[in-house]
């Protein structure tokens, strides 16, 4: 098809897609209404978070004690500024859809989630430190904390979710959730930032880990690739819509060790302190303390090569 008889065809193009606009009961564009925030933003203020909770590891690296104070509030001060602005665009354009709050009251309550997010950054690095030595003390492969924080992807993801779910905490719509999914992306972990994860956290190698919205986990927990925390069902109303906010993922109380594979689903699910979750397990009931569950495979034949 030559370039001429498809530009002659744009215009019709153009009408078709254009006409489906507002057409279907799944709003699909956001015409006419606030601007949502910018994803690329909110990720440029998460790199700046980082850089100041990993100071040297992140962005400028060139730090003394001589000029990491100026350093630290150079970068504080347009991060506020800038999530303070992502942020106002979120409870706006939630404001206009659901009318939750008066337009009046978005502005200040953005500089409020801010202060409180950039006040809890020293208890934030605090429950990240011990993540960072749960992680070497659980990984024989690790040469030092160096590595964790620089490197694990897991250790990264775990970061991100830490920073989003203070904010979901807040109350910050969007934000939270671009965060995390950004952390997805980058590590093939997926952590709803409204999951509550204890102290010392530890997915060792990370990759396929799933945690979902309304999962409980205890401190000195450790998981490994692949494990999925999920839903087993979702409860709906009469109108046959999903009953959200709902208990629907399970609790992992203290010092559990979950192996790869394992999925374990429910909100009644309870997985006891000190239990011991084999590799492939799927579990959609709870189990009591220092309980070890195991799959057991399918009997596996090794034939030598003489005996075909």
């Amino acid at each position: 098809m030559g370039k001429d008889l498809i530009k002659g065809q744009l215009s019709a193009f153009v009408g078709d897609l254009v006409a489906t606009y507002g057409r279907f009961d799944v709003n699909q564009e956001n015409i006419g209404g606030s601007p949502l925030p910018s994803r690329e933003m909110v990720i440029s203020i998460l790199e700046r978070i980082l850089e100041i909770l990993y100071p040297g590891y992140f962005g400028f690296q060139d730090l003394s004690a001589g000029n990491i104070q100026f350093h630290v509030g150079s970068v504080m001060d347009t991060l506020a500024e800038d999530l303070t602005d992502q942020v106002y665009l979120a409870i706006m354009h939630r404001c206009r859809r659901n009318c939750r709050m008066p337009e009046s009251e978005c502005r200040p309550f953005a500089e409020d989630a801010v202060v409180e997010l950039l006040r809890s950054l020293p208890e934030i690095r605090r429950v990240l430190a011990m993540d960072v030595r749960a992680a070497y003390d659980g990984d024989p492969a690790a040469t030092g904390f160096d590595e964790v924080i620089f490197s694990y992807p897991g250790f990264r993801a775990i970061t991100i979710y830490r920073i989003a779910h203070s904010l979901q905490e807040l109350g910050v719509p969007l934000l939270p959730r671009i965060m995390t999914e950004f952390a997805h992306s980058r590590t093939g972990v997926d952590i709803h930032p409204g999951a509550r994860i204890g102290e010392s956290f530890f997915m060792d190698h990370g990759t396929g880990i799933v945690i979902g919205e309304t999962t409980d986990i205890g401190n000195r927990v450790k998981i490994y690739q692949g494990v999925t925390l999920g839903a087993l069902s979702f409860p709906k109303s009469k109108e046959g819509e999903i009953i959200r906010g709902n208990k629907r993922h399970p609790t992992i109380e203290d010092d559990v060790i979950i192996y790869s594979g394992a999925t374990i689903l429910g909100g009644n699910t309870v997985i006891g302190r000190g239990s011991v979750i084999g590799g492939n397990v799927w579990l959609t009931s709870s189990v009591p303390p220092y309980t070890k569950v195991t799959h057991e495979p399918h009997l596996q034949r090794i034939t030598r090569e003489e005996e075909l």
